[in-house]
């Protein structure tokens, strides 16, 4: 029955590879099935910690630090990962490089979690590009964020053409990207309303720190399922109370049994616990997101785990 209809809407919507129903397994990474309201998605509920790159010495990727850490993480209730997100310093890296570390990822990562891959470049072309690699690679899920050097230039229009052709192509289901602190560019309300209906493009991160716009998204994307994440564990709890459903937050690397934790309580309605939770981290995520320059690494917090605090960094030129 269910294969009889995944064949009528893979009739219906022609080239969108993720229309098809797989059946969940106990252990593996787990899909939903998607019906013609809803579309096939993954589930992004919970914590993703959008992870560092370590650097060796030479400035080359240093796996081996990159596999310690992975191990640590794996042993926490996660949802998953986030690999060339901002504090990831995606930027510093060859196309070659940013591939092959979504493939060391997925083999080091447990099987009950998701790779989430940053694929997003300034054209489209290369967008598409990336993204069908990094899908190859092992990437359950693709985060696309906004073109930016051509700022002035990025209307809404632009932005729907641009997610939508990403979107048609991608072999991993997509989610929009805005992060207005470095791009210059908030994705607009209208954009990811419209973006929404997309089958292939699942939710948004947002990293604007606008509580109201993340539960106007919320609510108006309501029937299409879509799935907004908050970009800082300093606005998580108040997203979640809006209609959000877990968070991308630099705070996780350092501090992801709290993050979980914070999620768990509001999940169960120990609000008052969760308030508190959240009051604690507010100092901390400051230090993690805002006390540092990209390049410089990622503040060390506690001895949870190797980060960059001490370690060598591929910097930007004069740094």
């Amino acid at each position: 029955m269910a294969a009889g209809f995944a064949k009528v809407v893979k009739r219906l919507l022609p080239g969108v590879l993720a229309t098809f129903c797989e059946v969940p397994k106990l252990g593996s990474r787990v899909f939903l099935v998607r019906t013609m309201a809803s579309g096939p998605k993954l589930d992004l509920s919970g914590v993703f910690p959008p992870i560092v790159t370590p650097f060796d010495a030479q400035e080359n990727i240093d796996y081996d630090e990159l596999s310690k850490n992975i191990g640590r993480w794996n042993a926490m209730p996660l949802k998953g990962y986030v690999v060339h997100g901002s504090n990831g310093e995606y930027v510093f890296l060859t196309k070659e490089e940013r591939v092959e570390m979504i493939r060391k990822v997925r083999q080091e990562t447990s099987k009950d979690k998701l790779v989430v891959a940053g694929s997003g470049c300034e054209s489209t072309r290369d967008t598409i590009e990336m993204s069908k690699m990094m899908a190859a690679a092992g990437a359950d899920a693709l985060l696309v964020i906004t073109p930016c050097y051509f700022k002035g230039l990025m209307t809404s229009e632009a932005l729907i053409k641009h997610y939508s052709k990403v979107a048609d192509q991608s072999p991993a289901p997509i989610i929009l990207y805005s992060v207005p602190k470095n791009t210059g560019i908030e994705l607009p309300i209208e954009v990811a309303v419209s973006l929404s209906k997309h089958p292939n493009i699942i939710g948004m991160k947002d990293s604007g720190g606008d509580v109201a716009k993340i539960g106007a998204i919320v609510h108006k994307t309501q029937e299409n399922h879509f799935q907004v994440l908050a970009g800082s564990a300093g606005f998580f709890l108040g997203s979640l109370s809006v209609g959000a459903v877990g968070t991308v937050s630099a705070l996780a690397n350092v501090l992801p049994g709290e993050m979980c934790q914070l999620h768990d309580l509001y999940k169960n309605g120990r609000l008052d616990e969760a308030k508190k939770l959240q009051h604690r981290l507010i100092e901390p995520n400051s230090a993690v997101s805002h006390q540092r320059s990209y390049g410089f690494g990622l503040v060390e917090l506690r001895p949870f785990m190797v980060v960059q605090a001490e370690k060598s960094q591929r910097r930007p030129s004069l740094a």
